[in-house]
């Protein structure tokens, strides 16, 4: 890859700074971590003002380098994540446009980028957790459509959505990883119950789902019937290929406000911390390197994140979490204030080696596909 700009990209750099320049003061406050009909709003907002100015589909069309230029320079400039667009944007959009049908992308692809339409996730199970072929939840056919009966768990941003990517079982007697399907689920149908679940860090963002008899029309399956499992695999390569890719922008800038604290309250002349902050800054510089490869070898292969992305995964959750450990040891007693941002940092951090696959799932599967080893029993 090539690591340097071109004109073209440099010209595509200088237009975002401009407009996120003039866009960034005409934003609403944010709302509270826990008011997410509130954050809806915010979020779909801000998609459609990215919409409006030309940047909406920087995660799907961009070239690589234009998509971490905008990675960059959004972050830099403190403009809002994709929030309540998570799942919609870096996990079903992608999907949909790599195994959807013309007819699936014009109908869900076009409401994502313009901020209309709010997706969820609901793969984990409470009996299935890491292990998604474990799935219980059932799918009958019946005509035209699907008859769902089942429960989901961590469903991110149920409360709000207005569609989930649901894995279902449409063959029981199939082993385990076959006879899964990938249904894109009107939350509004009828049958449906979402119960919020609020974090260690007083967010409800996720939320218990239970499906009773939920009716979802055959044609909103993405992919064949019982290949599920398959389509599954694209989904979780973008999840852990490229979805947490703008957090290591983020985790730098920390890193930087870290130090300048360190040096203001006299803890920089500790010579572990120092160390422990160097490490860290070499850490994050090669998760970024490794993100490079990961986008540039993606395009190179098609589109689709490979097993790249378990590498990231697994290293960025550690890193992540000993950064927001090393905050508490600079913010000493200050560390315990649920006011102060590096707290809930702190705590939502702990989730990050159990989100999108546990690092015991990331270091299978490295072991089996990047080095080759046996499979475990």
């Amino acid at each position: 890859m090539e690591l340097t700009y071109t004109q073209e990209e440099e010209a595509f750099r200088t237009g975002l700074r401009e407009w996120l320049a003039v866009a960034l003061p005409k934003l609403p406050p944010k709302p509270s971590p826990d008011d997410w009909p509130g954050r809806r709003v915010y979020d779909t907002g801000w998609q459609r003002a990215l919409h409006d100015a030309g940047y909406a589909d920087v995660h799907w069309d961009a070239s690589p380098t234009q998509r971490l230029i905008f990675l960059e320079e959004t972050e830099k400039a403190g403009a809002p994540y994709v929030g309540a667009n998570f799942v919609g944007l870096l996990h079903a959009g992608p999907t949909i446009a790599a195994e959807g049908t013309p007819e699936q992308r014009e109908r869900w692809l076009a409401p994502i980028l313009r901020g209309e339409e709010i997706w969820c996730q609901g793969f984990s199970e409470p009996d299935a957790g890491s292990d998604l072929a474990s799935l219980r939840t059932r799918a009958v056919r019946d005509g035209d459509t699907y008859v769902v009966t089942g429960s989901k768990t961590w469903t991110s941003h149920a409360e709000v959505a207005d569609w989930c990517e649901l894995l279902v079982r449409t063959d029981p007697d199939a082993p385990k990883h076959r006879g899964i399907s990938w249904l894109a689920m009107p939350m509004d149908a009828p049958g449906i119950t979402v119960r919020p679940l609020r974090t260690l860090a007083g967010s409800a963002e996720f939320a218990e789902v239970f499906l009773d008899e939920v009716r979802v029309p055959a044609a909103n399956r993405v992919g064949e019937e019982n290949d599920g499992w398959r389509v599954t695999m694209v989904t979780l390569s973008f999840e852990r290929g490229t979805a947490f890719v703008g957090e290591v922008v983020a985790c730098r800038r920390t890193l930087g406000e870290l130090a300048r604290t360190a040096r203001a309250d006299g803890r920089w002349d500790d010579p572990v911390l120092r160390r422990r902050l160097g490490r860290l800054n070499a850490e994050f510089g090669a998760l970024w390197r490794l993100t490079q490869w990961n986008v540039s070898e993606a395009t190179r292969t098609g589109g689709v994140p490979g097993v790249g992305g378990s590498v990231f995964k697994l290293r960025y959750s550690h890193a992540r979490q000993e950064l927001y450990d090393t905050a508490a040891e600079v913010l000493g007693p200050d560390a315990l204030d649920l006011d102060r941002e590096w707290t809930l940092d702190r705590l939502s951090s702990l989730s990050y080696t159990i989100a999108a696959g546990t690092s015991q799932i990331q270091r299978n599967i490295v072991a089996e596909r990047v080095l080759g080893l046996p499979k475990g029993p």
